[in-house]
Order: C-alpha cells, then sequence, then structure tokens
C-alpha cells in the first residue's frame, strides 16, 4: 500500500527521510513530500509524526471522504502537527480548515505545515471543549512518540490553565460559514466533554462528522449526541464516521 499510495519516488524519499530521523537529535525538522499534499511538511525527527503521516498518506486514513466532492468548512480538531489540515486543503483547493491543537510543540509545527495555504488556513492554539473554561495540558514524557496522544483536562481553582478551550459553536461563529462541511475530531478522550453538553449550537450545523473513541464512555457520548441527527454510521480503521445522506435530486 505504501508504494501504491506514495509512487516510487515519494516512497523512496519517506523511508529515508525515516531513516535519517533515526540519525540526528530527537526534534530535528526534517522536509517530507507526498503527491497528496501541496506543499512539502515538517517532520520531527523521535517523535510520532511520521507515525501521524504514514496514518494519513499512506495509509489513507481519510480514505471514508473520498465521495464528499466539496468542502467549504473544514473544521480539525486535535490538529497535532497539521498533517491531516494539509491533507484536507490539498484534497478541497477551495475550503478553509480552522485547525485546533493545544499543545505548544506541536502547535508551532502545524503552523509550519499550514502557513504555505495562505488565509485559507486558520491555526488556534487551545483545546476543543464544551465551553470556555481554562485547560491544562498533560504534558508528554520526551522520547517516547506519544505527541499525537496529548490530553487536556479542565484547569482546578488552584492552578494556571496551560490554554484555554474554545467550543465548537465558538469556531463556526467565528468562522461566518452556516455549516461545517468536514468536522474531524481526534482529541484523547476529551470529545466526551465536547458532544455531552451544549451540542445544540453546531451538531445539527455539521455534513460529516469522523471521530475516533478513546473507550466505552465516549462511544456511548457521541454516539446518544449523534443519534436522530439524520446521519448515516459507519466504520472506517478506527474512526467512526457520519454523513449525511446526499441528495439524488
Amino acid at each position: 500500500m505504501q508504494l501504491r499510495e506514495l509512487g516510487l519516488r515519494h516512497f523512496a524519499r519517506f523511508k529515508v527521510q525515516r531513516l535519517r530521523a533515526r540519525r540526528v537529535a530527537p526534534g530535528t525538522p526534517l522536509t517530507i513530500h507526498t503527491p497528496l499534499g501541496r506543499h512539502a511538511l515538517v517532520m520531527r525527527a523521535g517523535t510520532s509524526d511520521a507515525h501521524v503521516f504514514s496514518q494519513i498518506y499512506v495509509e489513507r486514513e481519510y480514505r471514508c471522504l473520498d465521495d464528499v466532492p466539496t468542502a467549504d468548512l473544514v473544521v480539525d480538531c486535535g490538529a497535532n502537527v497539521g498533517y491531516a489540515s494539509s491533507y484536507f486543503l490539498s484534497r478541497y483547493p477551495t475550503a478553509r480548515v480552522v485547525s485546533v491543537e493545544p499543545e505548544p510543540g506541536n502547535y508551532a509545527t502545524l503552523v509550519r505545515n499550514v502557513e504555505p495555504y495562505g488565509d485559507r488556513s486558520t491555526t488556534i492554539q487551545a483545546g476543543v471543549w464544551s465551553s470556555s473554561v481554562g485547560l491544562v495540558v498533560e504534558e508528554v514524557e520526551p522520547g517516547q512518540g506519544r505527541e499525537w496522544a496529548v490530553t487536556v483536562r479542565e484547569a482546578r481553582d488552584d492552578e494556571a490553565p496551560s490554554v484555554m478551550a474554545v467550543d465548537l459553536a465558538t469556531i463556526l461563529r467565528d468562522s461566518g460559514a452556516e455549516r461545517i462541511s468536514i468536522l474531524k475530531v481526534d482529541i484523547e478522550g476529551s470529545e466526551a466533554e465536547v458532544f455531552s453538553r451544549h451540542t445544540d449550537g453546531w451538531i445539527d450545523r455539521v455534513d460529516n462528522l469522523v471521530v475516533e473513541l478513546h473507550g466505552d464512555r465516549c462511544r456511548e457520548v457521541v454516539l446518544a449526541a449523534m443519534e436522530g441527527r439524520g446521519f448515516e454510521v459507519s466504520e472506517c480503521d478506527e474512526l467512526t464516521v457520519f454523513k449525511r445522506p446526499r441528495s439524488t435530486n
């Protein structure tokens, strides 16, 4: 699959960069290319970046959206270093993408990866939550390759928040759009909070949702929130996919 999706030249370059990443200091920025992206991407050595790149551009995690022909607004919750955002910006050349990521190192790399797309891209350093509250970013141990598994929690009264939260109704309002064409959610368990409260301002204005559910409680909360909303539900690898039926007119 890797050779088929990347092509021989890009496959060889990907392999070379993965080998090089093992020989340089962790965090060293490397450049990686893919025919599915309009611009080169930054990959940090010794991190989970290579695994995320492989998921999105090699295994094509979002192939479940191949039948979505156009998109106006895409919201990427848990954007990590921007590989999914860059994928959507490339696949839908007229779409605007709002990317939300709380962890500072991931966020800095995200900004670099979406910068070539200009004003079609908006980045927000925040955690996605059900309301605007202070959040604490749980730090991951360096060198463990867990940069893609950052979690957040609500700050206690006696501690300073790492970042502020942003809710989906606010993101949609600030975008000026009427609807979210594609909502991607991979927020390491926070989906239970996002889908449990204050959903009326945005959930019926989503056309396609792809969400990675982390545990039984998250699955229960999200499925309950989406029930009766007119979506067709399917599974694609680790993703649960909700799509509104396309009109045949």
